[in-house]
């Protein structure tokens, strides 16, 4: 069966009876998740969906979200995940850009998601749970799952638009089933006694392929997080005897720093995984050792279904690395005129595989210039070491040039980084007249620490190379992040004197 649904149908008959989903007090069993997910199928069916069609989604982590992901695929349609935050102008793009033909929307977001499938003239339909509880309910659930080919898309998921308009990344049936499978048993080695906690948004691909779909293909419990929050977590953690979290840098960051660190019972934790953006070598180790947990940092992207390449659990991990490539997928580092460059170099990492995505929605053209040769470029600067382990120097467009040298950002992260007084930092280019940029830093201190901007600026300038280190530091309250929890540099601007 190439349909992705089938995970869910094959945890339901292999194990009935076993937690599928908790949220809160609630508990939701593979039968019943199977059952309610046959009961969305019908609900769409009887509101003409046709195999193919797109339907949007703007819930949080509730298990409604998981309900409507597996019932549109089980009913042969394409998932449209959504930021619940939107707003109504971005709604309608979103819906008129992929052609939905339905938007379910939570009864309690603050979004525009009324509004902006009214302006796309897209069927809006409200999520309240007991509502649509008792609505599937009087549904016979539609127990087939709809015949679809391996390189049917299953999800179209949108990139954050750091460039123009957001891009809807068509992933199929085969690559995200192949991602799923690769990451719960090669890389976490779930098993169905594992219980995942689940703050990652599901609207997300790293969310919904590494904790959602990976635990239905494990059979292991879900523990869903509608809002990351590190004490919530840590609570999580201690009363569901979570052996797995997964998170971004800014979560690892936030539960290493949180007060109730020290005393929080994480016994349980037997593995870790990192994505999203680089994480800081100090947070690491520094959360390793407060958790006795091991952290394994990977890479990944919307258009990659996400994973690409993992530290694996049976070799030797090396800090600040994301690893080698999962099984079948492949890597290279490319210069300029994609060709390869030689080891340790810095080149452009392009992709291969199965779980490469099979283009832009219709954007031909975009889907050209991003896989001209059969091979994704990612936009992210690496090198290779001699054990064929991949680290990631930057994004290619967060690349700071100062005067006809390179600076990479994540070098100088990391050194602000090992400043006790420092809990996150961006590091970015500034016009200037002189130099065409100059690298800057925007800083953000640990709860009751103290340092000047010019102390962290001579911090940095006595550990790199004097073209490195930042002319202009500033202290801020917060980075801005996006929904993932990623920093967005775009956001940050310097403060005008």
């Amino acid at each position: 069966m190439a349909n992705l649904a089938d995970f869910l149908a094959r945890a339901a008959a292999d194990r009935p009876e076993s937690a599928a989903l908790r949220l809160g007090p609630a508990t939701f069993t593979y039968a019943d998740l199977d059952r309610l997910s046959a009961q969305a199928a019908a609900l769409l069916r009887t509101e003409g969906l046709r195999a193919g069609d797109r339907v949007a989604l703007m819930l949080p982590n509730t298990p409604e979200f998981v309900v409507l992901y597996y019932g549109i695929l089980r009913a042969g349609g394409i998932v449209v995940p959504m930021n619940p935050l939107l707003k109504e102008r971005e709604t309608e793009y979103h819906l008129r850009d992929s052609g939905a033909v339905l938007l379910f929307e939570w009864h309690q977001a603050p979004g525009g998601g009324a509004q902006g499938a009214t302006a796309a003239g897209v069927r809006h339909i409200p999520v309240e749970p007991a509502a649509f509880a008792a609505e599937l309910a009087r549904l016979e659930p539609y127990r087939e799952i709809a015949p679809v080919a391996h390189d049917d898309v299953a999800v179209l998921l949108y990139t954050s638009g750091t460039t123009g308009h957001p891009k809807g990344a068509a992933l199929t049936h085969a690559g995200l089933r192949h991602n799923t499978e690769v990451t719960a048993h090669h890389v976490l080695r779930m098993t169905s006694e594992d219980v995942i906690v689940g703050c990652l948004p599901l609207f997300h691909i790293f969310g919904q392929t590494c904790t959602m779909n990976a635990a239905v293909r494990g059979g292991a419990t879900l523990v869903l997080v509608p809002r990351f929050d590190p004490r919530t977590v840590l609570d999580a953690i201690a009363r569901e005897r979570a052996t797995i979290f997964e998170g971004v840098p800014t979560m690892y960051a936030a539960l290493l720093q949180h007060p109730g660190a020290e005393d929080a019972d994480v016994s349980t934790l037997r593995m870790c995984a990192s994505g999203g953006a680089s994480l800081p070598v100090e947070v690491l180790h520094g959360f390793e050792s407060r958790f006795g947990c091991m952290v394994l940092e990977g890479f990944g992207m919307s258009e990659t279904s996400p994973v690409v390449s993992f530290n694996h659990p049976d070799r030797p991990r090396k800090a600040g690395s994301i690893g080698t490539p999962i099984r079948d997928v492949e890597v290279r580092l490319l210069d300029d005129d994609g060709k390869d460059v030689a080891e340790g170099e810095v080149g452009e990492l392009a992709v291969r595989g199965p779980n490469v995505m099979k283009g832009y929605w219709n954007r031909p053209e975009e889907t050209a210039a991003a896989i001209p040769d059969g091979w994704l470029r990612s936009g992210d600067l690496a090198r290779r070491d001699e054990d064929g382990y991949l680290y990631i120097v930057d994004r290619k467009k967060d690349l700071v040039i100062r005067g006809g040298y390179n600076v990479y950002p994540r070098e100088i992260e990391e050194v602000l980084h090992e400043h006790p007084a420092v809990a996150l930092a961006a590091v970015l280019g500034i016009p200037d007249e002189r130099l065409g940029e100059e690298v800057a830093a925007a800083v953000v201190l640990r709860p009751g620490a103290e340092v000047s901007a010019g102390e962290l600026q001579e911090y940095v300038r006595e550990r790199v190379a004097a073209y490195k280190y930042p002319r202009h530091v500033w202290l801020m309250d917060a980075l801005p992040l996006g929904p993932s929890g990623k920093i967005l540099k775009r956001e940050i601007s310097a403060p005008v004197h």
